[in-house]
């Protein structure tokens, strides 16, 4: 595979960065992953504002031209032969002294990853499984989708290797959190529920963007603070993230729910799918895009 590298387009053996990177030496990084859709970055925009403000969080300065970023996904993926790809925007601090930094990083490391996805394989069921370890804080007000994923790694390793399984966090006072690498929807009685952004979750663009669906909709939707208890009564339950897009849960302890055949399930599937080759932001779909 190829991969854009501060500038360059290279092959991905011939790829280096120094080993003074301080998004390698002490995880000064942001990413964002997102996918392509015959060629077309879905949300790129909405990824593009959420990467500005981890850089900003973390002193990083770096240029996001988004006409740039677009020239450069399409070359990418001219290069690898893809049309629908997932892509990955990886922006660290790039290279500097051992020690602790506190004045800007002006020479950020900038590359883009491209890897083919695997056969569509639309609403994919998964089990949900409630992690014992608990949700770490935010190291900023809000979390980063930055370097510092131990907590996810961990979470993953006590989930272990199955492909049909998501890790569900609670934080350490025990509120419903988010997925591994996911957030989290339940649906009781026709209202759409999911966790705050105060319970230290990464505000996923997709969460944002079922969020607006459902405005769209007119499903009623409540946002807060929730105990594994009152996802445990729910009538359908799903995961989301930018690249498996929804997730529907069939099970979950001795809890059996409808997974991919769950009515709200596919009404949010039908609807995404109309948008995934032309939108650029939520906005636009707002204004009627």
């Amino acid at each position: 595979m190829y991969l854009y590298l501060n500038g360059d387009i290279v092959h991905q053996s011939e790829a280096v960065i120094s080993p003074f990177d301080h998004g390698y030496l002490y995880g000064m990084g942001v990413f964002e992953t997102f996918r392509t859709y015959d060629g077309h970055p879905f949300l790129l925009k909405d990824h593009l504002n959420r990467l500005s403000l981890g850089l900003k969080e973390l002193n990083i300065e770096a240029d996001l031209d988004e006409e740039r970023i677009r020239w450069t996904i399409s070359e990418l993926l001219k290069k690898n032969d893809l049309k629908d790809a997932y892509c990955r925007f990886n922006v660290s601090g790039g290279p500097g002294e051992i020690g602790l930094k506190t004045t800007p990083y002006e020479e950020p490391t900038v590359i883009l990853f491209q890897k083919e996805l695997p056969p569509s394989a639309p609403l994919k069921e998964k089990e949900g499984v409630v992690l014992k370890l608990r949700r770490n804080t935010p190291e900023t007000g809000e979390r980063l989708k930055s370097h510092h994923y131990l907590n996810n790694m961990a979470a993953k390793r006590e989930l272990g290797a199955a492909v049909d399984k998501e890790g569900i966090f609670l934080t350490k006072e025990g509120f419903l959190c988010e997925g591994i690498t996911s957030n989290l929807f339940w649906v009781k009685d026709g209202r759409l529920y999911t966790p705050s952004v105060e319970t230290g979750l990464l505000n996923g663009i997709t969460r944002q963007f079922i969020l607006a669906l459902a405005d769209r909709l007119n499903i009623p939707v409540q946002v807060g603070m929730f105990e594994k208890v009152d996802m445990l009564e729910a009538d359908e339950v799903f995961f989301t993230n930018s690249v498996q897009e929804i997730i529907p849960v069939n099970k979950m302890d001795s809890l059996r729910l409808p997974g991919r055949h769950g009515k709200y399930v596919g009404l949010f599937h039908e609807q995404y799918t109309k948008y995934t080759r032309h939108l650029n932001s939520i906005q636009e779909m707002k204004r009627g895009g």
